[in-house]
């Protein structure tokens, strides 16, 4: 077959045409001008003008506040006017634009980026507000006299520049939109590196955070906030007592993230460009990721739709890797989590929980959901109570929306990969127990393609024997159950699903086979007994004959069928007495 020139020039201009993913890029204007694949978010601009002028949108990171706020602030700024039809003029925003379109000076400012030196955190924090200031007085400087220009741009301080431009801003009757992306991550930094008493005296009675965003009040016309918790908002309100947090509203539910119908049209047109294999069977790759990646819900009047929402990160995470190895990615958790998590531990301040909200944690862990109210603000002092704990879980993503009952909401593990840090959390707390993790993974070799079980069953046990500096912490068939969770969740062939519905009953572990990844041919369901030494004698037995009646009404679930997925299903109870593994059999 031969090929002519003006064939090799339509196969370039095809190729020349594929929108390429955007995982990673948060600059809308380079999303549209370098013709990236963007989901279409801007019909939510005509919802967020029904709501309060002074906005505040809470979401977990990696669901794109920061794309989404870029793309807002295009919209509304009068210097992107001569853009607009290139920017805009696709989207559905392009062909029904606002009255507001291209209407507002506007001020963005990103408080990810203020450094957080103890030592010099009001100079930084001056610093950065008059980089984005300067940077604004020269987009719009042709709008203001010479003069006031002049005197604005020679004050050193943030405040007093805010001040001057508010006067500014008046007088020419100029209206103002000031977009603040990551408003708490500063204050959050500050918080967890300093502590309460710095952060404190930065954000009430005459801070110098405070300070700021009392100018903001009444300055600009419209406000628009993102951050990952309602902290430091609540620690703000006397002096800032105008913001209307959004992040709950049933309208708004999926302004961020991806529905299943983005994920769909996406994956679908890499399918028909040629970057996705030919025979790929989307609803299947949607089917996969649904267990790592979605059911999120942000409002309880959304509970009733069926759409729950992706992270979007972790989606083109997926997509970048089936379309250069044409294969979903072997670890479905995207290695830049890590830092997340890290991040995460310091936010929630893992590291100081006291025995309440411990107890809230490993309630969650180990039943994956816990029954709460939702508070949609607090202070950083109220942050540690148990009571308010699951609503900053909630706020970072660590939660989700489940259910209703009564006037309390159910509040759930949304995925597989919060789940994982959860179990990462239990992890660490058994960090001391010196378990060969080398020895472990090759038991669990030996569990998924040979069915032997019992060696690596029996070294978990033995480990768990000699772990004495936490007995005093959790007694009995929490702690024993609490330890396994974490360890089991080393493996790669396996979903550990621990407390799983089965034949009206709960089952301590169902170890669900990854056969996406893995060709395991075992899968297992474990259920964990124990008896204090000295009731062991006398009740031992009973238990046992419970446990293996419990077992065999789990393994004729009529879902079991489907989760063992063709594999080979061992039934293994485990009987403790006190810190030591009694019995340990196949029924």
């Amino acid at each position: 077959m031969q090929f002519h020139q003006k064939d090799f020039l339509n196969i370039l201009t095809v190729m020349e045409q594929i929108k390429q993913i955007p995982y990673g890029v948060s600059d809308f204007r380079s999303v549209i001008e370098q013709d990236l694949y963007y989901v279409d978010k801007s019909m939510y601009i005509e919802e967020l003008e029904k709501q309060s002028r002074t906005l505040i949108f809470i979401r977990p990171r990696r669901f794109g506040k920061s794309l989404f706020l870029n793309m807002l602030r295009l919209y509304y700024d009068k210097a992107a006017s001569a853009d607009f039809e290139r920017l805009f003029g696709k989207l559905y925003i392009g062909q029904h634009p606002t009255p507001n379109r291209n209407r507002y000076q506007v001020l963005y400012m990103d408080f990810s980026r203020i450094g957080g030196d103890l030592n010099t955190l009001k100079d930084d924090f001056n610093a950065y507000c008059n980089i984005q200031l300067n940077s604004f007085m020269d987009t719009y400087r042709e709008d203001y006299p010479e003069s006031q220009v002049a005197e604005f741009m020679e004050c050193p301080n943030a405040r007093m520049r805010l001040s001057i431009l508010r006067n500014m801003s008046e007088k020419a009757q100029i209206p103002l939109y000031l977009f603040i992306d990551e408003y708490d991550n500063f204050t959050n930094v500050v918080l967890n590196e300093h502590g309460e008493e710095i952060y404190h005296q930065m954000t009430h009675a005459s801070g110098f955070y405070r300070e700021v965003f009392k100018l903001f009040k009444g300055m600009f016309e419209r406000i628009f906030l993102t951050g990952v918790s309602p902290v430091t908002l609540d620690d703000l309100t006397s002096g800032f007592n105008i913001g209307w947090n959004a992040s709950t509203m049933p309208e708004l539910d999926k302004m961020l993230g991806f529905s299943t119908k983005d994920v769909r049209e996406m994956f679908t047109y890499y399918r028909g460009v040629g970057m996705l294999p030919v025979d790929s069977d989307v609803e299947a790759m949607i089917e996969e990721m649904r267990p790592w990646y979605d059911n999120y819900c942000f409002a309880k009047e959304c509970l009733g739709d069926g759409n729950t929402v992706f992270n979007c990160d972790m989606v083109l995470y997926y997509l970048r890797n089936y379309v250069n190895y044409k294969h979903s990615p072997e670890n479905m958790l995207d290695p830049n989590t890590k830092t997340d998590y890290n991040k995460l531990k310091k936010l929630i301040q893992l590291d100081k929980l006291d025995g309440d909200r411990k107890g809230v944690l490993r309630k969650i862990t180990e039943e994956g959901e816990i029954m709460a109210d939702l508070f949609t603000s607090f202070s950083a002092v109220d942050m540690t109570r148990p009571e308010i704990f699951p609503s900053l879980l909630f706020y970072y993503g660590m939660l989700t929306i489940k259910g209703t009952r009564g006037s309390r909401l159910i509040l759930s593990i949304p995925n597989n990969n919060v789940r994982k840090q959860y179990y990462g959390y239990l992890l660490e707390n058994y960090a001391q127990c010196n378990v060969n993790i080398s020895s472990l993974r090759d038991a669990y070799d030996a569990m998924a393609f040979d069915g032997n079980w019992r060696e690596g069953l029996q070294y978990m046990a033995d480990c768990y024997r000699n772990l004495s500096s936490v007995r005093d912490s959790i007694e009995g068939e929490r702690n024993i159950q609490g330890f396994f969770l974490a360890y089991l969740n080393l493996n790669d062939y396996y979903i550990t699903a621990p407390e799983l519905e089965l034949q009206h009953g709960y089952c301590d572990f169902f170890l669900l086979p990854n056969l996406t990844h893995y060709k395991s041919e075992h899968s297992y369901i474990i259920e964990v007994k124990y008896l204090p030494k000295k009731d062991f004698e006398s009740k031992s037995e009973s238990q046992w004959e419970e446990a293996v009646q419990q077992i065999k009404g789990y393994a004729q679930a009529p879902r079991v069928e489907a989760l063992r997925q063709g594999t080979t299903l061992h039934r293994i109870v485990m009987q403790f007495c006190g810190w030591d593994l009694a019995r340990m059999e196949e029924v």
